[in-house]
């Protein structure tokens, strides 16, 4: 069996504007509801520890229920996709 080395986009020099910071929130948010609802769909509901024989996970509440730790999870997923979107040369903007 090889190693796996993963190749991951640069986007060590990318940095996000201020004005993508706001994005970078409603998009983690955004991406918890979107695991939350799979998980549901699966049949998985709230416990207070994670137990993955009967279904159960403590993440399984909104957004701003869950411990800093966890949103920043999110954020980070959020920041690096955006990160690498723009380092692939598109651009990020609100439309006016």
């Amino acid at each position: 069996m090889t190693t796996y080395t993963p190749q991951t986009i640069d986007t060590s020099q990318i940095k996000l504007t201020s004005d993508l910071e706001e994005l970078v929130e409603r998009l983690a948010h955004n991406n918890h509801d979107h695991w939350a609802q799979k998980r549901i769909d699966e049949g998985w509901r709230y416990g207070s520890k994670r137990d993955d024989a009967g279904k159960e996970h403590p993440d399984l509440v909104p957004y701003e229920q869950l411990p800093e730790s966890e949103k920043d999870y999110d954020r980070k997923t959020v920041v690096e996709a955006l990160k690498a979107i723009i380092a692939l040369g598109y651009e990020v903007r609100k439309a006016r």
